[in-house]
């Protein structure tokens, strides 16, 4: 799988399209030439269902004529100049905008470390629908569980390369690895559903099937037979495949592009306590083979870790150049990029372990709700208010009791980072990790 991703030829067609538009009469440019590889198998039943390849080759150009600026992505092969000229056409029609350029050349990344993001073992289709199947059967083979709604293995590969008329020109590869599975438990209207995956940028790295299938199963087969609870105010304990939602809502907050537009809940809120005094939450894009991990950012800034949250303070907003400017602040290397322009986003995000096993935890919290599965989105940012539909379990004598389901678990983000408890227990499966976290105080609807 060596050819499949060429550095250098997806540089040098960055560096064309940056040519391009200088010729075309941009004053600057960058340009982004990206190349994807994917493969996955899908299987229900322990058949194959699907084998599905894809691959992709974009780029995305942006000039900047004098405060004007636009940009334009597509196919790579396409007409270099033609695309430049019409970009270059486009920004001078396009509105002002003062705070929009290249990032500051002495912010830009000059070296960066191995982060060891690739992994070139070779992977077939067989290989991928065996892994399917695998972890299908040890899902169907847990005892209650009747059905899957289907198992998949992946495998995909990546190249970018970025280019600047600023001097900057850098590339880089990653890879990316999974299966996971869905299964159902019981039957007719008592049928129950949970999965669970496992996904690495390193083959080497990933659960067994065996084990996943197996987690699966099992947590299907727990949510059998569940209870509704009457609406009361309690201490929530979030699993931490759930908790990394609250990093996610936190991450949202204090995105400089929500900041700017004063459009987030936190834009006031910059240097104040907004949890514990023991909390801790970093952003990392140099962790060896982290899934958010990058050896610079968007615009070509150096990368480097961050603290977001220290001793329980808001430390910093997440910003690229554009937001920065905006701000009156420099960027801190979080501009994200697609084939489109930048726009500040997260890496790989930790939300610091505390001291208490998860069993102390639940123990100390006596009676209360431990979620395990969240249904849609009811984190709104812009008020902080929050109210998510839920399943888990009922905590009785600081035990888990029996299982639960048809509530609703509603508070004030502010609030609910003032009282959030992390556990000891980390365990690093995306790029957003927290351990097992309890908040009291949140409202509890059900019966």
């Amino acid at each position: 799988m060596s050819d499949l991703v060429d550095l250098d030829q997806l540089t040098q067609q960055a560096s064309r399209l940056v040519e391009a538009a200088r010729a075309a009469g941009a004053d600057a440019a960058d340009a982004v030439a990206v190349r994807s590889v994917n493969q996955v198998a899908s299987v229900l039943k322990g058949k194959v269902e699907k084998i599905e390849h894809a691959e992709n080759d974009d780029f995305g150009l942006r000039v900047f004529v004098g405060d004007r600026n636009a940009t334009i992505s597509a196919t790579l092969g396409s007409d270099v100049e033609a695309l430049a000229a019409r970009a270059v056409a486009m920004a001078r029609a396009a509105p002002s905008d003062r705070f929009a350029g290249l990032a500051d050349g002495a912010l830009l990344a000059t070296s960066w470390p191995d982060m060891d993001l690739l992994d070139e073992t070779p992977v077939s289709a067989a290989d991928l629908a065996e892994r399917g199947r695998a972890v299908e059967a040890a899902a169907m083979a847990v005892e209650g569980v009747t059905n899957t709604t289907g198992a998949s293995a992946y495998w995909a590969r990546g190249g970018m390369a970025l280019v600047t008329s600023g001097g900057f020109s850098g590339a880089y590869e990653s890879s990316g690895h999974g299966h996971s599975v869905a299964a159902i438990a019981g039957s007719g209207t008592g049928m129950e559903r949970d999965w669970d995956s496992s996904s690495k940028t390193h083959l080497a790295d990933l659960e067994s099937a065996e084990i996943v299938g197996a987690r699966a199963g099992g947590r299907a087969v727990r949510r059998l037979n569940p209870r509704q609870v009457a609406t009361q105010t309690a201490t929530v304990v979030y699993d931490p495949r759930v908790a990394t939602s609250l990093i996610g809502a936190l991450v949202g907050a204090i995105s400089g592009a929500s900041i700017a537009r004063r459009s987030s809940f936190l834009k006031d809120r910059l240097g104040q306590q907004l949890f514990g005094p023991t909390v801790r939450i970093t952003d990392d894009p140099l962790r060896r083979r982290g899934p958010g991990s990058r050896p610079f950012d968007g615009e070509g800034v150096a990368a480097a870790p961050l603290d977001l949250i220290e001793d329980g303070v808001l430390k910093t907003w997440l910003l690229d150049s554009a937001t920065a400017r905006e701000l009156g602040l420099q960027t801190n290397g979080r501009a994200g990029r697609g084939t489109g322009a930048p726009s500040p986003s997260s890496t790989n995000v930790l939300l610091h372990p505390g001291k208490q096993s998860p069993a102390e935890l639940i123990a100390a919290v006596g009676t209360g709700l431990y979620v395990t599965d969240f249904i849609g989105h009811g984190a709104n940012l812009v008020t902080g208010d929050y109210s998510r539909g839920a399943a888990g379990f009922w905590i009785e004598n600081g035990e888990i009791a029996y299982p639960v389901a048809e509530i609703t678990v509603a508070g004030s983000l502010l609030d609910m980072f003032r009282e959030l408890v992390p556990a000891d227990d980390i365990e690093f499966r995306s790029a957003f990790t927290a351990p097992t976290v309890a908040i009291g105080g949140l409202t509890i609807a059900g019966r």
